[in-house]
């Protein structure tokens, strides 16, 4: 039997990512107008716009509020949450504040941490995602409404601790953002290597990794060095401790949100595409929540962009 042959990535040759995905695949997401990306909606799978940036934040702020308002002793929840985008974490720690929320039985599960010489960066580090999710957000929490540090699950080299966390509370939503290699937390595309050498591992191999350390693509890399260290690649570590695909299914709720800046014009629109119409491929690392019962897309709707040559 003929086996048909992927190309190999226009960008890292070394590597799976989403310029190995049939051309077709490719032009048909590029050609989505905004109108045809609202039109993907179907069962399992929402598609939400915000006209203005005010209104996306304070949505996904309310996604936090939501689901801790609902904890109590006999229901303990949470959320898991990112770092990218980070705009809705003050905005978070304001509402707890001024609703009184109190967070006892609150649950927070951080997505992911950078990871240097085996061991998770320190607080210290200027990348920390911790450190960010603690002063942009916890630390800014009036100290009587704080959830107990035992219910703040950061993820550290041993990840025992981690594991177990999800068993200690339902996470009724998981929230994300989009990077450029199209991935949620750090679930990037493989190198193409051993038994992945000529093909990705297919969606149901993909979907058993757990929380674990990563190598990272290295569109990843540049994404990361571009958003948040002024460009200063050598300063980015190349790799990273994440939350997998196995805790992803144990989330109610995926929410991804899209402001225009961590993603481009046609990322936003190839994994849509690719949700909507059950084309999971973990070379497109997204499009693998085809499969989850509850994801939802919002769109920072001028963030949306065009896919058209523009010279500049």
């Amino acid at each position: 039997m003929k086996i048909h042959m992927r190309p190999l990535s226009t960008i890292a040759p070394d590597w799976w990512d989403y310029t190995t995905l049939d051309r077709k695949i490719l032009d048909a997401a590029a050609a989505l107008s905004p109108d045809d990306l609202l039109s993907l909606s179907r069962p399992g799978f929402k598609v939400v716009f915000y006209d203005t940036l005010e209104d996306f934040y304070l949505a996904e702020a309310l996604e936090y509020v939501h689901t801790w308002m609902q904890a109590g002793p006999e229901n303990p929840v949470g959320i898991c949450g990112p770092i990218g985008p980070t705009e809705q974490l003050p905005l978070v720690a304001r509402l707890v504040n001024e609703l009184n929320v109190n967070l006892k039985y609150a649950h927070f599960w951080a997505m992911d941490e950078w990871i240097e010489d085996g061991q998770a960066v320190p607080l210290s580090h200027p990348l920390s995602f911790q450190r960010a999710n603690r002063t942009l957000c916890f630390d800014r929490i009036r100290p009587e409404l704080r959830m107990p540090e035992a219910n703040l699950h950061f993820p550290d080299a041993d990840l025992t601790e981690f594991h177990e966390s999800w068993n200690q509370a339902r996470c009724l939503v998981m929230q994300g953002g989009q990077g450029e290699v199209k991935h949620w937390a750090f679930n990037d595309p493989l190198r193409r290597t051993g038994k992945y050498k000529e093909i990705p591992p297919t969606p149901e191999e993909y979907r058993l990794l757990k929380t674990r350390e990563v190598e990272l693509h290295p569109i990843t890399l540049i994404q990361n060095a571009r958003t948040s260290g002024g460009g200063v690649v050598q300063n980015v570590p190349t790799r990273a401790l994440t939350v997998g695909p196995f805790e992803t299914w144990k989330a109610e709720k995926v929410s991804i949100w899209q402001a225009g800046t961590h993603d481009n014009p046609f990322g936003m629109r190839l994994t849509s595409y690719m949700i909507s119409n059950g084309l999971a491929d973990s070379s497109v690392p997204m499009s693998l929540l085809a499969d989850h019962p509850n994801v939802q897309f919002n769109f920072y709707k001028p963030g949306i962009g065009a896919c058209q040559a523009e010279m500049h």
